[in-house]
């Protein structure tokens, strides 16, 4: 079981090659690289899973719930519209888990429809902006709020 579990929505493996003016250059592999030195730097295990599924998303929030880990979850374009994965992702926090929503892009400095998320409101804390350091950074939190 890891102790952290990152989530990534949808169009996320295309990490490198999409709007990497926005996204930048590096790749979901070099996310996935860089998620588990972070936590391994503080002596957890964290799982990186990547999906165009909103189904496949819920499941795995699910999964998180039964196994008692903490999430941090990139919805992506689900961010904007999906209920379902809020209302799964809201049982993270209520089974006494903590869930930070992260986003490499500024959402606030994009298009207008990115400006409200349904996810947010039931995350322990959101962190947006900073590129693949928005994970870290959630990562960070997250061995905040565990000591």
């Amino acid at each position: 079981m890891a102790d952290i579990v990152i989530l990534n929505g949808p169009n996320l493996g295309r990490l490198g090659v999409r709007e990497p003016d926005v996204y930048g250059t590096l790749s979901y592999d070099d996310l996935v690289a860089s998620a588990q030195s972070w936590g391994s730097a503080h002596d957890l295990t964290v799982e990186v899973f990547q999906t165009d599924s909103e189904s496949e998303m819920i499941g795995w929030l699910h999964a998180a719930v039964d196994e008692g880990a903490d999430v941090v979850l990139n919805p992506a374009a689900f961010t904007h519209f999906s209920y379902a994965i809020r209302d799964a992702a809201a049982m993270v926090t209520k089974g006494g888990r903590h869930l930070i929503e992260v986003h490499i892009s500024n959402p606030y400095a994009r298009e207008e429809f990115r400006h409200h998320s349904v996810v947010g409101g039931i995350a322990t804390g959101t962190i947006a902006g900073f590129g693949f350091h928005s994970y870290k950074l959630a990562i960070e939190a997250l061995v905040h709020l565990r000591a």
